[in-house]
């Protein structure tokens, strides 16, 4: 071997080896500011023109008119509407006729029946013009104008006489092309050319049904909307590009170019197209308070977009993910805490926070243990006396699930003070507590099980308080003592197992193979007993846990591949089909909750393999879904390989108004829509959370159209904390 060849191999193996040890490194996100997006709403039915009806100035004045009269936003926040009002600001604007509004160099300018004028520029600005029935005018670099009425269009510079020229086309939009110095003006069927210096119109390009345009400077393009989509000219020539259609809605009505970023407005909603191609949809209460745009103004980080139904807002705040958290926290601890639960809030107004109630549920165990559990995490990363507060709070709520029923070792789903079950949930699930004072809800399920086995297994491990460890281990050990004696059912106050607490092989196994309920149970009910033993060293959950692999295949059924679960066959039983109608998505929450004492606490290194292997396979079925708990979860077993970006993508687009607005996606027409089939996965890539309905983690994330009237708000304390804090445990996220 020569010299250069040697040194060639040598720089082979160090490249290999380089690239070895980069693949099993785990992945890490550096956190880092993004843009969070939230809305501010004004509401209020707006008659106005779909152009320069709208405008801001440099200092974020917003003002649009309607009927003659200015008005502007005022009063509004995040969660808090606002309203629009008169604009008093100037007397003398009361008495004027206004038309149009538009920004120009900054500064707020009015057409009015009779003028172009400002109240920038020290009211300097004031020309006259001689149109009848003005309505749109746009400036030059020269403090110069053209305005624009039905059959006219009028230039206007101080100190300069002119007149107006005949057009037979009605503009609907204006620009100034400043390259060339000339005004470009839209019609339906075309773009007429204005050059101050030949005073004359000509006739530049050529099409149909031509709505709205912007002009790119940077790239020296005018952006053409168009009742069907748009279409880009180059401004040189006016040659055209395809005409791009595949968009959420295509009836385009405004058009604004910021920076590299094309914003539309549409019949239905706004939407941003970003230099990568990738859209992001505006529409729903969430964002705006109407559906058709009518105008876009955008100064800074504000994107205001003027609707049938009132002006809103778009803010574009810069923050990390820490400061995210943060806010969340502060949101759960404000308006979510039910006698230490993770709750909802009810409201009886749509979208009115100060009419909420802290709602029950079905599942209040369940939510709080998730956002128990990001709370133990967070104590655990940060040494926050604060998360240890809120730790010991909602630990207090979680006993008292066992000790307000008579029931040993049950938990109850709920409770609340007594004489107000007919206005909580599922009135006939509640039931009389021994203690006058109290109701508590019965038929607990097996959801609210696994997630008080996970939570007391975090809490026992990670939160470094004598008080917290030891009634976490208390609370597991009664759990599960009641479980084992009651040969593996939550046995109910009527002495009968609940609807779906059951991990008995006769239940279990009674199930097909492919139905998911047999490997779901299986796989919990060994972590449950997995983690009982970890904790109190029981003999009896460590033989039990092993008699069910080893004599009843519960082995078998939780290593069994996803790509195995299915609907039930002929023959299979009403349950299997009920079961299996489609893929269940509160087991995905059940699986993956269990995942942490199945994997952490196996009994053996063997095992433990097996388990990987099992939640390797889920998270892949579960990947297009771009689930931040999922692939966090997987970061516990493969933290070299567990869609890091799909997570941080999750956390950072989730919104951060957590109400449940009613949104709808089954009309855009950008997304790949796919068949019907078992996961009801409709689309071929999943939209971001911004754009969908608030939903849990047991949700399905495909869902295009869902929420509801704007009376309930979530809590972060699941949906997001949980996987941020997790993140940050395992060392995904710095």
């Amino acid at each position: 071997m020569t010299r250069k060849s040697l040194h060639l191999f040598l720089i082979g193996i160090l490249f290999n080896a380089a690239t070895v040890l980069a693949q099993q490194s785990p992945q890490i996100h550096s956190d880092k500011p993004f843009k969070q997006d939230f809305s501010i709403k004004y509401p209020g039915k707006v008659e106005a023109s779909e152009h320069f009806s709208l405008a801001v100035e440099r200092n974020r004045i917003v003002q649009l008119v309607e009927n003659g009269k200015l008005l502007r936003p005022t009063y509004g926040a995040f969660q808090q509407d606002g309203k629009l009002v008169p604009d008093q600001s100037y007397l003398p604007m009361k008495d004027k006729q206004i038309l149009a509004i538009n920004n120009h160099e900054g500064q707020l300018v009015y057409l009015s029946d009779k003028v172009i004028m400002s109240n920038a520029w020290a009211g300097d600005l004031y020309l006259p013009h001689g149109l009848m029935k003005a309505y749109a005018f746009v400036g030059g670099k020269q403090m110069d104008f053209v305005a624009v009425g039905f059959g006219q269009i009028h230039y206007l510079k101080k100190d300069l006489k002119t007149s107006p020229l005949q057009v037979k086309q009605q503009i609907i939009d204006l620009r100034y092309d400043e390259r060339r110095n000339r005004f470009l003006l839209l019609h339906k069927d075309g773009i007429l050319g204005f050059t101050p210096e030949g005073n004359k119109v000509s006739e530049l390009f050529t099409g149909q049904g031509l709505s709205s345009f912007d002009l790119d400077p940077t790239k020296d393009l005018a952006v053409v909307g168009t009742h069907n989509g748009f279409f880009t000219l180059d401004l040189s020539d006016f040659k055209s590009s395809a005409r791009i259609t595949k968009l959420p809605w295509p009836e385009i009505s405004a058009v604004e170019v910021e920076g590299d970023d094309y914003w539309f407005g549409s019949k239905k909603g706004a939407f941003r197209l970003k230099k990568s191609g990738e859209i992001s949809y505006y529409f729903g209460e969430r964002w705006l308070p109407g559906e058709q745009v009518l105008d876009l103004a955008i100064e800074g980080n504000e994107v205001h977009i003027l609707t049938e139904n009132g002006l809103g807002t778009i803010i574009f705040q810069e923050m990390t993910l820490a400061e995210k958290a943060k806010l969340f926290e502060d949101q759960v601890r404000k308006m979510h805490i039910r006698h230490g639960f993770n709750a909802s809030l009810l409201m009886s107004e749509k979208g009115k926070l100060p009419t909420g109630r802290l709602k029950d549920s079905d599942n209040d165990g369940l939510w709080t243990s998730m956002y128990l559990a990001g709370e133990a995490f967070r104590y655990s990363v940060t040494g926050s006396q604060d998360a240890l507060a809120n730790c010991k709070e909602s630990l207090l709520a979680m006993e008292r699930l066992y000790t307000v029923n008579p029931l040993k070792g049950f938990p109850s789903r709920s409770f609340e003070r007594s004489g107000y079950i007919e206005q909580l949930d599922d009135p006939d699930r509640w039931q009389h507590a021994t203690d006058p004072e109290w109701d508590w809800k019965a038929t607990t399920s097996s959801d609210e099980a696994i997630g008080h086995v996970f939570v007391f297994g975090v809490l026992a491990e990670l939160v470094e308080d004598p008080w917290i460890k030891s009634k976490s281990i208390e609370l597991l050990e009664s759990l599960m003592d009641h479980i084992v004696r009651n040969n593996l059912y939550l046995i109910d106050f009527d002495g009968k197992p609940t609807l779906w607490g059951k991990w008995h092989p006769d239940y279990v196994n009674g199930f097909p193979p492919q139905i998911g309920d047999r490997k779901l149970n299986s796989s919990n009910i060994v972590a449950m007993l997995q983690t009982a033993f970890h904790f109190t060293g029981k003999k009896i959950y460590k033989d039990k846990a092993y008699e069910l692999m080893e004599k009843y295949g519960y082995l078998e059924n939780l290593m069994r591949p996803m790509s195995e679960i299915g609907e039930a066959g002929d023959g299979s039983g009403d349950l299997s089909k009920l079961l299996s109608d489609s893929w269940n998505h509160s087991d995905d929450e059940m699986y993956f909750l269990g995942y942490w004492g199945l994997y952490r606490y196996a009994f053996t290194p063997e095992l433990k393999e097996k388990y990987k292997k099992a939640i390797i396979d889920h998270w892949q079925a579960e990947r297009p879904e771009k689930e931040a708990l999922w692939n966090i979860f997987t970061a516990m077993v493969q933290p070299e390989n567990f869609d890091l970006h799909e997570s941080i993508w999750f956390l950072e687009r989730h919104p951060i108004d957590l109400i449940d607005w009613q949104t709808q996606n089954s009309h855009r027409q950008d997304l790949e829509l796919l068949s019907p089939n078992f996961r009801r996965q409709t689309t071929k890539s999943v939209l971001p959370p911004s754009e969908t309905r608030i939903a849990r983690h047991n949700a399905n994330r495909f869902t295009l159209d869902g929420g509801s009237q704007g009376l309930t708000a979530y809590s972060a304390g699941d949906i997001w904390l949980l996987p941020y804090w997790l993140g940050r445990y395992l060392k995904a996220i710095q």
